[in-house]
């Protein structure tokens, strides 16, 4: 269907009162323009009738017939005739119906003089140049490109290309000649190869061989002050000097004045001396043949003429389409230059040339242009790259290939004297003068020399852009030549990843619970939910490897939500075994808190499940709490209107300031194990674990260490008067299964 976004009066899509379908055959009404709609779709026949029902074309009303399918439209075309247009959905019972379709009115049935109008919901569809030029397709739109203007103007179109066909029935032969012309025509990709075409063919209908040429609006994408100006694109002998330049380089000033003069009028003109076809397209090129003759035409001369350039027109609009899908599929529109794709088949003849041999790609990454965007606008920012691509193409562009090949990052190969990073670090130095404004850029660069290499273009990029992410973790406005080794590390994370969410989706993730005591009684306070991944094989992949790359592929997200509730429903279950002062512990990454959901999800796992959430504890990383402490205290005081507790985990870890510390609303610090392991028997030893227990006891917070493996590291922790342990000394982390077994050998609940 026709898209409801356009404007109410200029759309096929006016109103939603049409009581019934319309018949397959209305009436015909008498001395009217016969319209045959085929589309499975009865909304579009019920659309296009009210677009085009009341209009009159040439004096002259439109009736239509309706088919709502290909086999229904063959019935009706075998037994109907004087049919003026076809207007025909591309995919209907198959993909190609539509074409089949036209297939059998040309061929079969050898209706030649109707014309078709293709119309399709699906761009994906569209038919090749080759099927337009096999088929005798006249116009081809997607619906939601046609709207109520533009149905009108097509069918008006076609219906007067009918109407001239018909009038010059007598002179077939002419007639022909128009039709294997335009054919030829359809066949010419480019705008300069279709224009000599046209140039060709006029002449030969014509029978004249007159000196001319064709000009047309260029709209190049590169930027230039005359880019708009007409160009002559196709040109005779005798004015082939002129090729590419704008018509102000005519020496003629008569070929000026009259091309001005059609252009200002819209409409051809011939003239003693001259004659300037005007070619009408919905593109507005203004592409205009000037021939250097005086034509005088009789009215049958001038109709043959006039559906040439009809069909010409039809024809240009296709070459320009397709030059636009053309550029827009390998040239970046912003800065002209070419893109990703284009870049590739560049490098994949590079590769495959002995110029592979002392070759180098670079990309280079403009830093913090994210910022800059964002604090100066998006315009500034298009400016900005656009300046940047002038500057890289004015040093680089005549010996090496230069592309944009993402928002901020361009690509450089050429020859290892050329691209490396001192002469492109070197064109930063100097600030970028844009919209008056000087501005100070730095680049990040990432490189690849391709003579060892052995892979395609498309591998060369990947590892270059690996070099990249290497540099800038590194150093920003520094440079990273791409290793071997940093090929094998990044797979290696990217197989991990992906062998990540496999696990969590076949369920082969699972949770363990560390108990937590007191160490003064060993009671049993509560428990810390823990991660594990078991592969297949039975193999153990350690958190630390794991987490990391959850939490950079946002996967932590999903599993961090599953380990909550998984924890919850554990809670609920000992809570019913008579564990009604067990706590749970939970341990949120910073990815997973960051999001703006964590809150609505952390109280509807706590609603789903019926926990308790005064028996919850959240524990958080401290470098989470030093990184935006002001984000961090309005999130904890949410978290604590729920009931639930909070933890700072791995604390001293994280060279956390005691004055943002002391405005956080948390209930415990964790001391990290490796202070806990450097508690010796000799008091000197363990002075860190000493101070942070003195500290929690001066802001009124819980202390729990954590890895206590023996005797004596729980006893020097109780002299320093931290009360509560976790570790090997007290349980290993258990299963659901060993916890139970594990709490009801203890003495007392």
């Amino acid at each position: 269907m026709i898209s409801p976004t356009h404007p109410a009066e200029d759309n096929l899509i006016f109103l939603d009162e049409h009581d019934q379908e319309p018949s397959p055959a209305e009436p015909k009404a008498r001395s009217s323009w016969r319209i045959m709609i085929i589309d499975d779709d009865p909304d579009v026949h019920s659309a296009t009738t009210f677009a085009l029902g009341s209009l009159e074309i040439q004096h002259r009303p439109l009736s239509f017939l309706h088919a709502y399918s290909a086999s229904e439209a063959r019935a009706i075309l075998e037994t109907e005739s004087d049919i003026a247009i076809i207007l025909l959905d591309v995919v209907m019972e198959q993909e190609d119906a539509g074409l089949q379709l036209v297939n059998y009115i040309r061929k079969s049935l050898k209706l030649s003089d109707v014309r078709i109008i293709l119309r399709t919901g699906q761009p994906g569809y569209a038919p090749e140049i080759d099927a337009i030029r096999d088929y005798d397709i006249n116009d081809y739109k997607t619906k939601s490109e046609l709207t109520r203007t533009k149905l009108y103007t097509a069918v008006t179109s076609a219906i007067r290309s009918y109407e001239q066909i018909c009038d010059i029935n007598a002179s077939r032969h002419g007639l022909e000649n128009v039709i294997n012309a335009s054919t030829e025509l359809m066949a010419l990709h480019g705008l300069s190869h279709f224009a000599e075409g046209v140039l060709t063919q006029i002449n030969h209908l014509l029978g004249i061989s007159a000196e001319g040429f064709i000009c047309a609006r260029q709209n190049p994408l590169v930027k230039d002050e005359h880019a708009n100006d007409l160009h002559i694109v196709a040109a005779t002998k005798a004015f082939s000097d002129l090729l590419e330049q704008p018509i102000s380089a005519i020496r003629q000033t008569k070929a000026i004045d009259v091309i001005t003069k059609s252009l200002a009028e819209g409409q051809s003109i011939y003239g003693n001396d001259a004659t300037v076809l005007r070619f009408n397209n919905p593109a507005r090129k203004d592409f205009t043949l000037y021939l250097e003759n005086g034509l005088r035409l009789n009215e049958m001369d001038k109709r043959l003429l006039e559906v040439f350039c009809s069909n010409v027109s039809v024809g240009l609009d296709n070459v320009v389409l397709t030059s636009r899908l053309h550029n827009y599929a390998f040239y970046d529109v912003l800065t002209g230059l070419s893109n990703r794709l284009k870049l590739l088949q560049t490098l994949n003849e590079i590769i495959a040339s002995p110029l592979k041999n002392h070759s180098t790609l670079s990309l280079i990454d403009i830093d913090h242009f994210a910022e800059t965007n964002d604090a100066l606008g998006h315009h500034f920012g298009d400016l900005l790259l656009y300046s940047v691509a002038q500057r890289l193409s004015n040093h680089f562009g005549c010996e090496c290939k230069l592309a944009r090949v993402g928002s901020d990052t361009f690509a450089l190969v050429g020859d290892q004297k050329l691209v490396c990073p001192e002469n492109i670090l070197a064109l930063f130095t100097k600030p970028f003068d844009v919209d008056n404004q000087e501005v100070q850029l730095s680049a990040t660069i990432g490189l690849i020399k391709l003579d060892e290499y052995d892979g395609d273009g498309s591998e060369a990029l990947k590892d270059t852009n690996i070099a990249l992410k290497r540099a800038k973790t590194h150093q920003r406005g520094g440079y990273e030549y791409f290793t071997r080794s940093m090929g094998v590390e990044i797979r290696e994370r990217v197989l991990l990843m992906h062998a990540l969410r496999a696990a969590f989706e076949h369920q082969r993730l699972f949770v363990v619970y560390q108990p937590q005591i007191d160490i003064r009684s060993g009671k049993i306070l509560g428990a810390e939910a823990l991660l594990r991944w078991r592969t297949d094989d039975g193999k153990f992949i350690p958190p630390d490897q794991f987490i990391p790359i959850a939490e950079y592929s946002g996967l932590i997200v999903d599993i961090g939500e599953w380990v909550l509730r998984s924890a919850c429903h554990e809670l609920v279950h000992l809570r019913g075994l008579g564990y009604t002062e067990f706590q749970m512990a939970v341990n949120v990454s910073q990815v997973q808190f960051s999001h703006p959901l964590f809150l609505q999800t952390l109280n509807k796992a706590l609603e789903d499940t019926k926990a308790p959430p005064q028996f919850v504890e959240l524990e958080i990383t401290e470098s989470m709490a030093m990184k935006d402490p002001e984000l961090l205290i309005k999130t904890l005081r949410q978290i604590k209107q729920l009931g639930v507790s909070i933890s700072i985990d791995d604390f001293g870890t994280g060279f956390s300031s005691l004055s943002h510390l002391q405005k956080l609303d948390i209930d415990k610090l964790k001391i990290d194990r490796a202070f806990v392991n450097d508690i010796q028997e000799n008091a000197s030893e363990g002075s860190i674990a000493k101070m942070i227990v003195q500290l929690g006891q001066n802001l009124g917070l819980a202390v729990i260490a954590e890895g206590v493996e023996n005797q004596m590291q729980a006893d020097t922790l109780l002299s320093y008067g931290c009360n509560l342990a976790q570790g090997y000394f007290y349980a290993k982390p258990l299963t659901r299964g060993d916890l139970h077994a594990w709490l009801e050998n203890r003495p007392s609940h």
